[in-house]
C-alpha cells in the first residue's frame, strides 16, 4: 500500500507539501497541487478520511436528527433512519444518526464543527425546538414533517390531510354512515407529534362537512380492544373504522372484530390510512394509503444534496399525494339517504 513518503517521491515534493496539497492547509501553486494528485491518484494512495474531508471542503456525511421517546415506534423510525441511509449512500453521503434526547445539542455540533454538510430532520413535533435552530445555522436543512410554523423552512411530507378525506370519501361513497378513527396512542398526540394531529384535525373537518357520524379513540396498550369498545359505544351502528395509528395496534384489529363476533369487511369496513407499515400479511389486508419512508426520504435527501451543491433553498412544503391501495376491505352498504354537504 502507498505511503505518502511514495506520493512524495513520485512527485518530486516534500512530505508535507504533499500534505498541503491533500489537505487545503497552506496554499500551494494549481500545478503543484495537480501533479501531487496526479501520483496519489497513480499509486492508489488513500489518504486520512479528515484531510479528504479538507481538501474537498465537504465531510460527505449527512446528520440525521431522530430523537428517540418514551412513545417512539420503533419500527417506523428505523424505517425512516435507514430509507435516509439508503438515498445518502446513493449519493455518496454516509449518514450520522443524532439519537440523544437533546436533539438540539446535535445539530448544533454537527453545524459548528462541520461535522456534516446537511441535516434531515425526523420525528417533527409540531412546536419542535429544532425549528428556530435550524433557521440560524449555515448548512441546509430539510424537514422531513411539518411543523406548526414552517416559515423560512424546506419541510417534505405525506399529505395526511388528503389521506384523512380520501379515506371518508370512500367510506362515504360506499354508503357509510358511522366511522371510527383509531388514532395513535395520547402521549404521542400530547408530545406534539404533528402528523397524528393533522390526520386527525383533517378528519374531523371532512366529517363535519360531510354530515358523517364520527368518533375517535386513542389505544391505551397494544391492541384495539379497547379503542374498539369505545368507538361501538359512541356509534352504535359503527359500520367503518380508520386506521390512523401503529402496527401493533392495527394488526390486532381483526382479531378484536372477530371476538365480537364481526368481520371485514362484511360488517365493518376498514381503511388504514397514512400508516409506515403493509397491512399485505394481516389475517385480513386492508385498503391502504401508506406512509411510504422511502418516497418521503428520497425526496428529502435529494432536495437537501442539490442545497449543499449550491443548488435550491428556497423554503417551501413538498407533499407527496396519497395512493390508495385497495385490498378489498372495504365493501358498500345499502344505500343511506343523502347527508348534509354530500354529493
Amino acid at each position: 500500500m502507498a505511503t505518502i513518503a511514495d506520493v512524495a517521491q513520485a512527485a518530486g515534493v516534500s512530505i508535507s507539501t504533499v500534505s498541503y496539497a491533500l489537505s487545503g492547509k497552506r496554499s500551494i501553486t494549481q500545478a503543484t497541487r495537480e501533479r501531487v494528485l496526479a501520483a496519489a491518484q497513480e499509486l492508489g494512495y488513500l489518504p486520512h478520511a479528515s484531510a479528504r474531508m479538507l481538501a474537498a471542503n465537504r465531510s460527505h456525511i449527512i446528520a440525521v436528527s431522530e430523537p428517540v421517546h418514551p412513545d417512539t415506534d420503533d419500527a417506523a423510525h428505523m424505517s425512516f433512519a435507514m430509507e435516509t441511509t439508503k438515498v445518502a449512500r446513493s449519493h455518496n453521503y454516509d449518514t450520522l444518526l443524532l439519537v440523544h434526547d437533546d436533539a438540539l445539542a446535535g445539530m448544533r455540533r454537527s453545524a459548528a464543527t462541520q461535522l456534516a454538510d446537511g441535516i434531515v430532520v425526523l420525528d417533527v413535533d409540531e412546536d419542535d425546538a429544532r425549528v428556530p435552530l435550524a433557521r440560524t445555522l449555515a448548512c441546509p436543512t430539510v424537514f422531513v414533517g411539518l411543523p406548526a410554523d414552517t416559515e423560512g423552512l424546506l419541510c417534505v411530507d405525506l399529505d395526511f390531510e388528503a389521506a384523512a378525506r380520501t379515506a371518508i370519501d370512500r367510506l362515504v361513497e360506499t354508503g357509510h354512515r358511522q366511522i371510527g378513527l383509531i388514532s395513535h396512542r395520547r402521549e404521542t398526540l400530547d408530545r406534539g407529534s404533528n402528523f397524528p394531529r393533522r390526520f386527525l384535525r383533517a378528519f374531523e373537518d371532512h366529517a363535519a362537512v360531510l354530515g358523517v357520524e364520527i368518533a375517535v379513540a386513542h389505544p391505551g396498550g397494544h391492541t384495539a380492544q379497547g379503542s374498539v369498545r369505545r368507538l361501538r359505544e359512541r356509534l352504535p351502528e359503527l359500520d367503518a373504522i380508520v386506521l390512523n395509528t401503529t402496527a401493533d395496534v392495527a394488526s390486532s384489529l381483526t382479531s378484536t372484530l372477530a371476538t365480537l363476533g364481526l368481520e371485514t369487511p362484511r360488517d365493518v369496513s376498514v381503511v388504514a390510512a397514512g400508516v409506515s407499515f403493509s397491512t399485505a400479511r394481516f389475517a385480513v389486508p386492508f385498503d391502504t394509503m401508506p406512509l411510504d419512508a422511502r418516497a418521503s426520504c428520497t425526496v428529502a435527501v435529494d432536495l437537501l444534496v442539490q442545497a449543499i451543491d449550491g443548488g435550491d433553498r428556497t423554503p417551501r412544503i413538498v407533499l407527496i399525494p396519497p395512493t390508495y391501495i385497495d385490498q378489498g376491505s372495504v365493501a358498500t352498504r345499502a344505500a343511506q339517504p343523502s347527508f348534509v354537504g354530500s354529493p
